[in-house]
């Protein structure tokens, strides 16, 4: 993701793959949310834990849909946690990105 300024923009996330693309979930209110909309290009890392030499880069395009029922944070919580996430304010917009892989490095040791 790009700031305005076109520098990245780098968070960690919580993902999972859905088929040939990776779903992340935010708020519409975060910074990553206003920087996809206005630009959609991503890069994702990820590597393995028990080998962090063992990666893979994946470039691409954000999607950003509503994600109405809030499914997505509750099985990303239960994934990496294995709880349900904390409740927040029913005003809040849940968005899921959709990661479309345009180009995908890996790396191996």
């Amino acid at each position: 993701m790009l700031n305005p300024d076109g520098s990245p923009q780098s968070s960690v996330v919580w993902y999972i793959r859905d088929g040939d693309t990776v779903l992340f979930s935010m708020t519409s209110t975060r910074k990553k949310a206003r920087n996809l909309a206005r630009d959609p290009r991503v890069s994702i890392t990820v590597f393995e834990l028990k080998n962090p030499y063992n990666s893979v880069e994946i470039r691409g395009t954000g999607e950003l849909v509503e994600d109405q029922d809030r499914a997505l944070p509750m099985t990303l919580s239960h994934r990496y946690l294995g709880i349900d996430p904390p409740a927040e304010p029913d005003e809040e917009t849940h968005l899921i990105v959709r990661v479309i892989p345009e180009k995908v490095t890996t790396l191996s040791a």
